[in-house]
């Protein structure tokens, strides 16, 4: 029994805490500080054989998997857990007592007390409980023989705060705990007019199935003048069975959601191949194809034959392409096109809108996490539990009528779990309108 006291008192210790709390700060500053998740050789290379096996050792490389980490994560989480459980049963006995029956004698010896002596026929008597209803306190009351005792308070419940956040931190946890063991993150990078039913992991590169299919139905990119990206957006199809499920352009900061699994934009590669998109102005027949640079491709149902002979690039960007173009047997055309722009060719009696435009690779990244909307709920319960805590107090006042032969002797008295300076002021007001009420 002796072992279960001082074990529960090393649990319910405010310095355990305090030690959890400032041990985790320090250690997510040098998880912040070192790169996560990098080959043994960067470490060998940035920090020396010797520091880089300390960081080995240590799991410093991935440290917030490490067994010390979790470990740390997992003192905290018991001491909320067992100081919560100690120390609420007499919060809330604090919270539901019955504030009427406290003794006169106690009332008489509060901090905050003002004591009048008046007529017991002075009019202003009949009028108090109205004034604290008028200054925001609803009261009971409790009346023995033609003594009276009327007792208010405001926010009881803020007491509970401090445990609010307790029981928002350790809900953060669950939620991360579940995201790291249910949920998953990784990348994948999809040519457009193509699809992909996998991703891969981030740590590790191994597949990870999707369970239906996405497809890059087109990729766009702007350049600033002096040829950096300036913004680039993917339009996907989410499919299962050749079913078409879903449709959205994403952009950065605007990602697209199905079935649990968020992709967002992250980066872009820029292919030599191009897409070439002819429409027959006289039917509407449309067809895209993918031309490898400098090869001949065919539209057999047009009798057509057309390639990309040459480009004008800056960089891996191709700021123009020149299009041959060739009806059957008439002579070829050859125009020069900017990219993903539209021209109109005629051969043979027959004219055509071609668009072309240099094919990307839209680079998606891929999360799962099916504990955030936990974590979103323990953030709130957190501001909730800190503006409870911060912001409100729990106060009471008690107004105490004695009647005897000598006339009525009151008792205004008021107490307050924190910031009693401020209750102070308040209870000052509350003396000035009981002066004014009983001397008018």
């Amino acid at each position: 029994m002796k072992l279960f006291d001082t074990l529960w008192a090393f649990f319910t210790s405010v310095k355990l805490a305090i030690f959890t709390l400032c041990s985790l700060a320090v250690t997510s500053i040098v998880g912040t500080i070192i790169p996560q998740g990098k080959p043994y050789s960067f470490y060998i290379d940035n920090y020396g054989a010797k520091t880089a096996q300390f960081f080995h050792i240590l799991s410093i490389p991935d440290m917030y998997s490490s067994w010390w980490f979790l470990g740390l994560l997992g003192l905290l989480s018991t001491n909320l857990i067992i100081c919560s459980i100690d120390r609420l049963p007499a919060v809330l006995r604090i919270i539901t007592a019955d504030n009427l029956a406290m003794s006169t004698e106690r009332i008489q010896k509060m901090v905050f007390c003002r004591k009048w002596q008046v007529p017991s026929d002075h009019p202003g008597l009949a009028g108090l409980p109205e004034l604290l209803r008028k200054a925001g306190w609803n009261t009971t009351v409790r009346r023995e023989d033609r003594n009276e005792l009327y007792f208010g308070q405001k926010h009881r419940w803020s007491r509970i705060g401090v445990y609010i956040v307790h029981l928002s931190i350790l809900v953060i946890f669950v939620g991360a705990i579940i995201g790291h063991f249910l949920g998953f993150k990784g990348s994948v990078m999809i040519p457009e007019l193509r699809s992909t039913e996998q991703a891969y992991a981030a740590k590790d590169s191994s597949p990870i199935a999707l369970g239906f299919e996405i497809r890059c139905d087109s990729f766009t990119v702007d350049f600033y003048d002096n040829g950096m990206p300036k913004d680039y957006k993917s339009s996907l199809t989410i499919l299962e069975k050749d079913r078409v499920l879903l449709q959205k352009d994403i952009e950065v900061n605007n990602p697209l959601t199905y079935r649990g699994i968020t992709f967002y934009q992250a980066s872009y590669e820029a292919y030599r191949d191009f897409i070439l998109s002819i429409t027959d102005k006289a039917t509407g027949q449309s067809k895209r194809f993918v031309l490898p640079f400098q090869q001949q491709t065919t539209w057999d149902d047009q009798n057509l034959q057309f390639g990309v002979i040459n480009t004008e690039a800056m960089g891996q960007r191709a700021v123009r392409s020149k299009i041959w173009f060739k009806l059957g047997e008439n002579p070829a055309t050859v125009v020069w096109l900017a990219d993903n722009t539209s021209t109109s060719i005629s051969s043979g009696g027959k004219e055509y809108t071609l668009t072309a435009k240099q094919m990307y690779a839209t680079g998606l990244q891929v999360a799962k996490d099916p504990g955030v909307w936990l974590v979103y709920i323990g953030c709130g319960l957190m501001m909730i539990g800190l503006y409870m805590a911060f912001f409100l107090t729990h106060k009471r006042i008690w107004l105490y009528k004695h009647v005897d032969a000598t006339g009525v002797t009151l008792y205004l008295s008021g107490s307050t779990n924190k910031n009693k300076p401020a209750f102070a002021r308040l209870f000052s007001r509350l003396e000035r309108l009981v002066d004014q009420a009983l001397t008018n």
